[in-house]
Formats: C-alpha cells, structure tokens, sequence
C-alpha cells in the first residue's frame, strides 16, 4: 500500500523531512569535482609562487582547515598584494567564516569583495546561504538568482546545479510549489547521465517536494531510484541516508519487516562512532515488528504493562531524586571545603604580607628615627662648634649632615619608588640608552660621596653598547647600587663599572668593588624574592635590603637579570643583564 493509503499524518511527513531535507541543503557546493574557480585559484598559486601565505591560504582552504585558512588569508592581506589577489583572500575568509557558522563576519568579508570579481556570483551565491540559515528566505532567492544570472553568462556548469537546487529549496520554503518543482527539475535534468553523488542528491530533492505535497506516488518513485543510484557510488553517507528514506517510506507503508531490512542496511553504512547510538533505532524497529505480529497478546497485557511501568518510573524518579540529593550534597560539601582551602589560605598571604608591612614599617621607622636622632645630635654638635670657631671640625659636622640627610633621602626615595612599584603606578617607557654616557652622570651624582671616602671610580663599560630600557628606573637601580658600593667599601678602595659578552643579544654590566664583601647565605637572602633583611651584627652597615629588592624588581622589568659573586674582605660583583637595542645588537 502506498504512502497516501495508510493514513499517514503530518508529524510522519516531518520526520522525514527532518532528517533529509536540510543536511542536503548544507551538502550544497561540497564534494565537488574541480569547476572553473578551482582552476582559477590554481593559476594564481602559479603566478605567485613567493607569495607563501597565499599558497597556504588556498592549501588549507581545500583541505577544508578553515582556521589556517584564516591565519594565512590575514597574513597575506595585511602584505601589499595587488586587488585581485585581495579579493581571493577575502572570498576564503568569508568562506571559511560562514562554515564556522560566523555569518556576521562572513557576510563583512563578502562585503569587500568588489563586483568587478571574475567570480563574483559564488560571493552572490555565498550571500544567499547566510540569508537561508537566519531563515529570511526571499533576500536569499534575490542572491541565488542574480547567481544563477552570472552563472550562465560565464557558462560555469558546474555551480548551476546547486544554484538550482538552493532556489528550488527556498520557494519550498515559502509554499510556492510550482516555482519550487521547476527549479528542483531543472537540477535533476541539468545533471550528467553518468551516475554521480550530484545525480542522487537531485533525485532526493525532488522526492522531497513531492513528500511535502503529499505526492506520495511522486515521491516513492524518486527515492527508489535515489537509492538504486547509490549503489553505483562510493559515498557511504548518501548511500546510508538514501537506505534510510526507505526505511521510512516502508515504515509509514505498515511494511516493518522491509523498513527493518532497509534499517540495519542504513546502520551498517552509518560512521563507526555513531554506530552504539543507532542501536537503539533498530531495537525500536524490531521492537515495532514484533508488536505488528502480537498485537493481540500486547492488547490482553496492556493493563499489566500500565502498571509495571507506572512502578517502574515511580522507582526510577525516586532513585533520580535520591542521587540528585546526594550529588548535591557532594557538591556543596566540596564548595564547602575548598571555600575554607581558600579562605585559609588568603589568610596564610594576608598574615604574611601584614607581617612582611610591619617589618618594613619596622626597620624603615627606626632607620629614619636613627638618621633624624643622628641629625639631632650632629646639629647640638655644630652649634656648640659655631662658638669656638674650630672650623675643621664644623666643616666635618657639615659634612656627616649631609651623609646622614643623603641617607635618609634615599630611604625615603627607595620606599617611595617601591610603594609605586607594589601599587602598579610605576610609569616604564623603554628605549634605547647608551650605557657608558648614563654611568658618567651617575659617577658625576656620587663624586662627593667618593672624594670623601677616597675611592677611585673607574669607567670601564664599552662606548659602544647600547641597552633597550627605561631610563628612569636604570638610573635608579645603578645609584642603588653604587650607593652600596660605597658604603661597602673602605676608604681609599676602588669601584669598577664594565662590561662584558656573554651572549649577542644581551650585555652584562658589571659594578665591582674590593669592600667588605658578603657571606653566601647573605647573598642567598638578597636575591630571594620579598626578602627584607634585618639589622645584622654590623648595625652601621647592614640595612632594609629594600633597595637592593627595589633593583630587583625595576631589572626585571626591564628583562633583566641580577647576579651577585662575592666573599668576606674580598669584594663583591653586582652582574646585571640587559637587552641590547636590536639595531645595535
């Protein structure tokens, strides 16, 4: 019995459109032989052979990657190419875009190609496809057929079918039958006699039609000759989708044991990995097989069957409620723990910092209370010297002032400079520097600080080399520094400033000095990292360590490195590592 005989309704006509209808119209301009744009794009990977991107572009663009498609595609257009070369690679970009379902993109990509493209109606036709997935299907005919109109004044027959086909599609869309069965015929007899993927796509879009009619006759005719087509083929999906319109023709023809056959036909062709969900359609068939043959006995069973499966989906409820209980139970039990891992352990940080801010505090309050007493005294000292007019001893008092007014000076612009750094509001503008130029100045800052303790200062560092930096914080780190040196360092000592390669692209700049050196467990402590150093033994000289963390920070931010050699009364050596200006490296 045909499909008009068996009082088949609306939903059963659905669901084989459903499943039919709308990944044909997707398959459109896929799996094609190559048509006339495809040769093209050839010809111009030949006239551009030192034009990578390009050739990658299109590579990928065939290969169906479209991400590199559009890495490559970029790359070439942000390149000075000619105009048409433009257009090709906005054509994969809008391409690729619309298959990643993009559409906004895709449709801004179309929209830079200009109509003088040799090629523009695939643009028009490529338009059409985004104006039928947002299901505004009169904007997408206008697109197909100023498409098919370009199609025919260049005589490319390989897009006219699918353009066909795309029109059919859209008035079936919008009822209009007549326009829909000319332009879906068209498609079937456009198509080559010799029997290809193209041909038993045709024949499903017509039967299609005649399905949504009601033209059942019409339609049966169509998908046995699709499925008789496929064997010749070697697409297993169009050979699994057209096994399967026959099985839903045989199921709503009441014939279960033919739409079973024509159902695990269909399985066996189906992707490996889909093949234990399918399982369960072909247990339902054979479920609705048997039920044809017993229907009698399930009849006297029914009332039975009502009440096991009532039992059932009431235990079935029950023990999805209980586990939801328990899942959420689970779940808030382990919020519950790791909101208290985090709570503690934001505590662990917050009582560490507030520790390492009273240190800070600490050490910074009874340094400057040190420096100010120190002052104070030093000053009761000078006026008592003012009277007895011992002018050596006032101009050493002066002197000490100054020192111990520099030292607090520096503390200050060390916690300052610091705090700003903490706070994130630290300005970096690097550049490139020349390195022994900004050594004289610093040398030039501290010249009273050496001629008062005789040190000599030696400039050894390559007039040559220039370092990609920020100037501000470079000056800072190299005063830090020699201000340590000097404070290390005994009267009459020596401070060296050179440097040295170790590397093309970077330069080490080294500050030696033959003072008081360091122990290894002291330089271990000043390169961890937020380490404050209290006052050690030698309470005159062993501070915050805040300037020397202060360096450390503003060199790594710089992409820089800091290194320390050095042992008790033999010196140190402050190594740090700096980029080059590339255009002098």
């Amino acid at each position: 019995m045909f499909l008009y005989d068996t009082m088949m309704t609306q939903k059963a006509h659905n669901f084989l459109l459903t499943f039919l209808f709308l990944p044909l119209f997707i398959f459109s301009q896929q799996e094609k032989g190559a048509n006339y744009f495809e040769v093209a794009i050839q010809k111009k990977v030949r006239s551009l052979k030192s034009k990578n991107n390009f050739n990658k572009a299109q590579y990928f663009f065939f290969k169906e990657e479209w991400d590199s498609t559009l890495v490559y595609s970029m790359k070439q257009l942000n390149s000075n190419i000619d105009i048409e070369t433009k257009q090709y690679c906005h054509y994969f970009r809008g391409y690729s875009l619309r298959k990643k379902g993009l559409y906004k993109q895709s449709s801004i990509e179309f929209g830079f190609i200009n109509k003088s493209f040799q090629y523009y109606y695939l643009v028009d036709n490529n338009i059409g496809l985004l104006f039928y997935y947002e299901k505004k299907f009169n904007e997408a005919i206008i697109y197909f057929l100023k498409a098919e109109k370009e199609i025919l004044e260049n005589k490319d027959e390989s897009e006219i079918t699918d353009i066909y086909t795309n029109i059919g599609i859209c008035y079936l869309h919008l009822n209009q039958y007549a326009k829909a069965e000319s332009y879906l015929k068209k498609d079937v007899l456009l198509n080559p006699k010799q029997i290809t993927k193209s041909v038993v796509r045709s024949n499903i879009n017509i039967a299609n039609f005649y399905y949504e009619q009601y033209k059942d006759l019409q339609a049966i005719s169509y998908f046995k000759k699709a499925y008789k087509l496929s064997k010749n083929i070697k697409d297993f999906n169009l050979k699994q989708t057209t096994a399967f319109n026959m099985a839903v023709v045989e199921e709503n023809r009441g014939d279960y044991k033919k739409a079973l056959e024509y159902r695990k036909e269909a399985e066996d062709l189906k992707d490996s990995l889909n093949n234990q969900n399918k399982i369960w359609a072909v247990a339902d068939f054979e479920k609705k097989f048997a039920v044809a043959q017993k229907q009698k006995q399930i009849k006297v069973l029914q009332v039975e069957n009502k009440l096991k499966n009532t039992e059932r989906n009431s235990l079935f409820f029950a023990a999805i409620g209980l586990l939801l209980i328990l899942t959420g139970g689970v779940y808030l039990y382990g919020q519950k723990v790791k909101n208290a891992k985090t709570i503690l352990l934001q505590k662990n940080k917050l009582d560490e910092l507030n520790a390492t801010k009273d240190q800070l505090f600490s050490i910074v309050s009874h340094d400057l209370r040190s420096s100010v007493n120190a002052l104070k005294t030093s000053n009761s000292k000078l006026s008592a010297t003012l009277e007895t007019k011992n002018y050596d001893e006032l101009n050493r008092l002066i002197i000490r002032n100054s020192t111990i007014a520099n030292g607090a000076y520096s503390l200050l612009d060390n916690l300052l400079h610091w705090a700003m750094l903490q706070t994130k509001q630290l300005y970096f503008h690097k550049e490139s520097i020349h390195l022994y130029s900004i050594i004289q100045q610093i040398e030039y800052n501290y010249k009273p600080l050496l001629l008062d303790k005789a040190i000599t200062f030696e400039n050894s560092v390559s007039k040559n080399i220039f370092i990609y930096v920020d100037l501000d914080s470079l000056k800072i780190v190299l005063r830090n520094l020699l201000d340590n040196a000097i404070k290390f360092s005994n009267e009459n000592g020596k401070i060296s400033f050179y440097t040295q390669e170790t590397n093309p692209d970077f330069s080490d700049l080294i500050i030696q000095d033959n003072g008081i050196g360091m122990s290894h467990e002291t330089i271990k402590e000043l390169l961890t990292d937020s380490e404050l150093l209290a006052k050690k033994s030698n309470s005159e000289i062993i501070g915050t360590g805040l300037g020397l963390q202060l360096c450390k920070q503003m060199i790594k931010k710089n992409s820089g490195t800091l290194n320390i050699e050095s042992e008790i009364n033999k010196g140190t050596k402050m190594i740090l590592t700096f980029p080059k200006t590339r255009t002098n490296g």
